[in-house]
């Protein structure tokens, strides 16, 4: 695409579209090397049997907000075997990779329906109508507790409180 300028030399435009980034991303630059499997239930899986490297449990509790205990209670593992696993370049099993590949995929949904990363953390300690009144969090620590949160956003999103 060219635009005239006043010395009639075309000004070239770049036509190529640009990179859209996660709220993750943006804020927080070392999330950005994070894997993008949970884009389809696919990459989902061939990922999470793959495992995740263990610093991408770390990752997902600096961009959570999440104190070590609410991380440890969700993901039914401590800090510090995470911490070992990094220190000895080890990946994580299966079901682990896949609740946390999850729990990205959540946080991306929820900052962008609540606007930021905070207030989705904040909605996540408050009980939700449509989750029987019962705290989000409470049910991050199976992956059918994590989709009725994803189902939950998506009728926020849409305006369906009832």
């Amino acid at each position: 695409m060219a635009a005239k300028v006043k010395n009639n030399k075309p000004k070239m435009y770049p036509t190529e579209p640009l990179k859209t980034l996660s709220v993750a991303e943006f804020e927080i630059p070392y999330v950005i090397t994070r894997p993008h499997a949970y884009t389809d239930d696919i990459n989902l899986l061939a990922q999470s049997k793959k495992g995740l490297n263990a610093k991408a449990a770390l990752d997902f509790l600096s961009l959570s907000g999440f104190t070590q205990d609410e991380f440890q209670e969700t993901f039914k593992t401590t800090v510090k075997t995470i911490q070992n696993h990094v220190t000895r370049e080890l990946t994580l099993d299966a079901a682990l990779s896949e609740k946390l590949l999850k729990s990205f995929a959540l946080f991306d949904k929820g900052a962008e329906v609540f606007g930021t990363e905070d207030s989705f953390h904040q909605w996540l300690h408050t009980p939700a109508y449509g989750l029987g009144n019962q705290l989000p969090f409470t049910l991050m620590d199976t992956i059918t507790g994590i989709q009725l949160i994803e189902e939950e956003l998506i009728r926020i999103e849409f305006g369906d409180l009832a």
